[in-house]
């Protein structure tokens, strides 16, 4: 299976799947058909008539894995240049807030290594390397819990809509018509 740039797969992921084309090697030996070896390995037929082919092409070494579709875009290297940019914040690199967006870390890539990627490949790429979505934990730190707490209580109920209540209402039809 190929995964554009790694795809995010794990090592521990890699190994399991080297070693269900392993499996579906045995099997091809066996004599066992391609409908059988890929309900037994929860694949599709198609990949195991894939690696029948190589198989017989090329033996056990055929079916091996030959790793990801294309090389990732930004290098190690490249990528930790990337994470001590990122951790300058986004005010140094001229934002006006400190929100890290798919958006902005792709402006920032183009302008510092000038290399196009898609936001979907930066998302994969960042959480390939542990990164996640994140929100804020730290609080403002004049914040005066007891006042929020006595907001929410005191004037918050006064802001919401009135709900609606469960029971018919006028519009349901229920009341007798007037003549």
């Amino acid at each position: 299976m190929r995964c554009p740039q790694g795809g995010g797969v794990t090592a521990e992921r890699q190994i399991f799947r080297e070693r269900v084309r392993m499996e579906a090697v045995a099997m091809f030996a066996a004599g066992r058909g391609s409908t059988e070896v890929a309900e037994e390995l929860r694949i599709s037929v198609r990949s195991v008539q894939r690696w029948r082919q190589a198989w017989r092409a090329a033996g056990q070494d055929g079916v091996r894995s030959r790793g990801p579709a294309s090389r990732p875009k930004l290098s190690e290297t490249l990528f930790a240049v990337l994470e001590e940019e990122l951790a300058r914040g986004p005010v140094a690199h001229g934002w006006p807030d400190q929100r890290w967006t798919l958006a902005r870390i792709k402006t920032l890539i183009g302008r510092r290594f000038h290399k196009p990627m898609t936001l979907s490949g930066i998302s994969q790429m960042l959480r390939r390397h542990g990164w996640s979505h994140q929100v804020p934990v730290r609080r403002a730190a004049d914040r005066d819990e007891a006042a929020v707490a006595g907001w929410v209580k005191d004037v918050w109920p006064h802001m919401e809509p009135p709900r609606r209540r469960s029971g018919p209402g006028p519009s349901s039809g229920t009341r007798p018509a007037s003549r």
